[in-house]
């Protein structure tokens, strides 16, 4: 299937998408544009629209084929921290919607939900709880035209399950999910001890239509993570997005990342090698970063 998001993606069709990539990190980029530290921004979506429109403009001016959505962190769970959970629907519908202006039929918007903050594992949090909250976020998301959905950053494998699950079941689109493996001897386990083996078993058990990692480790760092990823088998896309580096504590107190736009070129060759479908990058990662990637992989498929 040729690369063309004016046509719909299915859960169908999704398989036989070519090598994309997706787009760098949000967060830190929405900061130079005056986010604090532990400020929510998914309320930008709604009270500072232009902000968000701008970092998602810039990863499809840098060459992006997907860009996310600003809603990490929009889920019932999370909003009520800040007495706003019945902004669910509001918050998503938005953030979908500022990504779809801002890809205008020249990048796919693949919706972003992170975690709720509380473990399944352990006992905050009832699955059958978790499930209901990203229902109602993944069916915001959908609502808000949404390509397909990223359940992202995930440590606890039965909260990874149940947002699969619940994003599945309230939408039609693709669902995919990602955790973050940064922990262990060999860092290839997540906070919660989550392997490479067992993600890749979960999603692929659950219908997921892609699995992979983000955050956590540098780019270069998830070479051997997408590996581990095609040792599972070839049944789903891998999907990598790595940070710009292992942050440092600036002047500012700010979290600075320096690897350059050159590491996440130089990683191209490697993860392609490795199997990886889609590949972009996480916290630290900017635009300048995306446009090395993307010439990087065009080179690497010549």
């Amino acid at each position: 299937m040729a690369f063309d998001p004016t046509k719909k993606l299915t859960r169908a069709n999704f398989s036989r998408l070519p090598v994309l990539c997706t787009d760098g990190a949000w967060g830190t980029e929405l900061m130079k544009l005056g986010g604090k530290p532990g400020e929510v921004k998914d309320f930008w979506n709604v009270s500072a629209p232009e902000k968000v429109l701008q970092v998602a403009k810039s990863y499809v001016d840098a060459g992006s084929h997907i860009i996310l959505t600003n809603t990490f962190n929009a889920n019932r769970i999370v909003l009520a921290q800040h007495n706003a959970a019945e902004r669910v629907a509001e918050i998503n519908k938005a953030g979908a919607a500022v990504s779809k202006k801002a890809a205008k039929g020249k990048a796919y918007v693949f919706a972003s939900i992170g975690p709720t903050g509380k473990m399944v594992t352990t006992g905050d949090l009832s699955a059958k709880e978790a499930e209901e909250v990203f229902a109602e976020q993944a069916a915001a998301l959908a609502a808000g035209g949404a390509d397909a959905i990223v359940v992202e950053t995930q440590t606890d494998l039965e909260e990874a399950k149940a947002g699969l699950k619940a994003a599945i079941r309230a939408t039609k689109i693709p669902v995919g999910v990602t955790f973050t493996f940064d922990s262990g001897k060999d860092k290839d386990r997540t906070m919660m001890g989550v392997s490479v083996a067992q993600a890749y078993e979960m999603a692929k058990a659950n219908g997921a239509s892609f699995v992979g990692a983000n955050c956590g480790l540098g780019i270069e760092g998830y070479i051997a993570i997408a590996q581990a990823f095609a040792k599972c088998g070839n049944g789903l896309p891998i999907w990598i997005k790595g940070n710009a580096g292992k942050p440092e504590p600036g002047p500012d107190g700010k979290p600075v990342y320096k690897a350059t736009p050159d590491v996440f070129a130089k990683a191209a060759k490697p993860l392609l090698d490795a199997g990886v479908h889609f590949i972009g990058g996480c916290c630290g990662s900017t635009p300048a970063h995306i446009r090395a990637l993307v010439d990087a992989v065009r080179k690497a498929q010549k």
